[in-house]
């Protein structure tokens, strides 16, 4: 699989970790130059760059043929922090998969721990995704739930989504197959 990452790189650190005979990172591209590429490079993982350009269709074609030289069977968004339009889609739609702090369908967008914390939920949690062309909107492909405690913090709740959100990634990517028909990726909890 071929990771895309935009930040500190706690998620794909825990995708590195346990990665097995079910799971292999072969390259890790950002959008600029960040922590997590340095992750990349004490795992011994091919990394790249692809800095978002001012033409943004150019750009997702540029990214998926970055990631097309990994030749992945499944890419993983983790952390990345820019929406992947047509040129990307195109080439890998049902082969992409995102995480995100909150229970989809609600809180979709970049704030949805803050969105959370101000609608007063009293649970929220982490989703793993298909992306599709709108933002937060692909089919789920799991949950887990998160209680919110009285008082807490945006950044409190967070870093226990990520927790989670860490674990069920691992338990999503353990479970991929590829279907040779169709070449989309299936999941055992679908």
């Amino acid at each position: 699989m071929v990771v895309l990452v935009s930040g500190s790189g706690t998620l794909l650190q825990a995708i590195l970790d346990h990665q097995d005979e079910t799971y292999r990172v072969v390259k890790v591209i950002a959008d600029k130059d960040c922590p997590a590429l340095a992750r990349a490079e004490a795992a011994g993982v091919d990394k790249q760059v692809v800095a978002l350009a001012d033409d943004r269709d150019a750009w997702n074609v540029d990214l998926a043929d970055a990631v097309a030289a990994a030749a992945p069977d499944l890419v993983v968004s983790a952390g990345f922090m820019k929406i992947l339009g047509a040129g990307f889609l195109d080439r890998y739609a049902g082969r992409t998969i995102n995480t995100h702090p909150a229970l989809l369908p609600s809180f979709p967008g970049a704030h949805a721990v803050r969105d959370a914390l101000a609608y007063g939920v009293k649970v929220t949690g982490s989703s793993v995704h298909f992306v599709d062309a709108g933002v937060d909107t692909g089919e789920i492909i799991a949950q887990e739930a998160v209680t919110v405690h009285a008082g807490e913090t945006e950044e409190s709740l967070h870093e226990r989504i990520k927790q989670v959100e860490r674990r069920l990634i691992v338990t999503v990517l353990r479970s991929a197959r590829t279907d040779n028909t169709t070449g989309k990726v299936q999941f055992a909890n679908e």
